[in-house]
């Protein structure tokens, strides 16, 4: 069996031309604000993509660039200027910050309306309530590519791989959302490889590169890797062992070029709703 990729990056662009025309047609821009402290390289390049991505769809974006000394006080009052600006819609402060910042003070601190990470905890308890809100876009982003490769939800047993707050606990509401059987692994769940071969759909995002072998997938499995590992060599990889996966699942996504381009376009669709919520307007349509 040789599996059918998802094309993360192609899907990306196609999302992102579809929001392009819809801001065109908008009497307003949108307007996405990034926070950014310190000066990580990850981060900088991150933001980078973001804001070029942004600019493309046609929405007005702005970097905040903060020393990595900026005390939490000041952080929360630029945040808190950026929830009062009519200009913007959307406000994500880029993590990691700075140790001596804290992470949940920060995304407390933004407007949940504005909150286009969908990391604030009312959007978290309204989308574990089955509620409308703003949902995590690596999450959003992996349920457009089932959707786009037609694959079947709806009774299907998933497993997740990772409990983060970020990908693995949002990743596994909106499969519940979606009628899947969800099982969540994690560093202390036992016989792991067991666990991941009952998987119909298999979402790895622990972030230990190729944790995932080959015969842990089922055959035929659809495997979405959220993991991208820098090896000492240089080499990117994902959470799962490419070659051996490729051979025996029937869709896969690719690292790069999987679910990283969608994490981004979903962040311009978050923010695109966000834009139309604020001013009574339909959500987007994507």
């Amino acid at each position: 069996m040789t599996a059918r990729l998802l094309d993360g990056k192609a899907l990306a662009a196609r999302l992102r031309a579809r929001l392009a025309e819809r801001v065109a047609a908008l009497p307003f821009r949108p307007g996405l604000a990034v926070v950014r402290v310190g000066d990580d390289p990850a981060s900088a390049i991150y933001v980078r993509n973001k804001d070029r991505a942004a600019q493309q769809v046609g929405f007005l974006s702005r970097t905040l660039h903060l020393p990595a000394t900026t005390a939490e006080g000041a952080l929360l009052e630029q945040i808190a200027a950026l929830n009062a600006d009519p200009a913007v819609d959307g406000i994500l402060v880029q993590l990691p910050l700075p140790a001596h910042l804290r992470p949940e003070v920060a995304i407390a601190a933004v407007d949940p309306a504005k909150d286009v990470d969908g990391f604030h905890p009312l959007n978290a308890g309204l989308l574990a309530s089955g509620l409308p809100g703003l949902v995590p876009c690596t999450p959003r982003g992996v349920m457009h590519l089932l959707a786009e490769a037609a694959v079947p939800t709806a009774g299907r047993h998933a497993v997740v791989l990772g409990r983060s707050r970020i990908v693995g606990r949002p990743m596994a509401q909106l499969l519940l959302a979606a009628d899947c059987t969800v099982t969540i692994a994690h560093s202390r769940s036992r016989d792991l490889p067991a666990l991941c071969r009952q998987a119909d759909i298999l979402i790895a995002a622990v972030g230990r590169p190729e944790l995932v072998r080959g015969d842990w997938i089922k055959p035929g499995a659809v495997v979405i890797d959220v993991g991208i590992n820098r090896l000492p060599d240089g080499r990117l990889v994902g959470d799962v062992a490419f070659p051996e996966a490729a051979a025996r699942a029937g869709f896969l996504t690719p690292v790069p070029g999987g679910v990283g381009p969608m994490t981004i376009a979903c962040l311009l669709e978050n923010t695109l709703e966000a834009a139309l919520a604020r001013r009574g307007l339909a959500r987007a349509a994507a």
